[in-house]
């Protein structure tokens, strides 16, 4: 079964659609992380959560 670590990204009401989106995108190509979750709440907001992947490295035995 996978691991991922997750971030909260808020982003305020007054940031546009087109705005977050490319907030959202910067974090998935650079930071490789992959949407989870997003929320819009009633004064216009949005919490995002984030997720990426965590590969863990096995160590070889001699």
């Amino acid at each position: 079964m996978p691991e991922y670590e997750f971030v909260d990204v808020y982003v305020p009401r007054g940031v546009s659609r087109q705005e977050a989106t490319r907030l959202l995108t910067d974090h998935a190509e650079y930071g490789h992380w992959e949407l989870d979750r997003l929320t819009l709440h009633r004064d216009g907001s949005r919490r995002v959560r984030l997720r990426r992947r965590i590969i863990r490295q096995v160590r070889a035995t001699w």
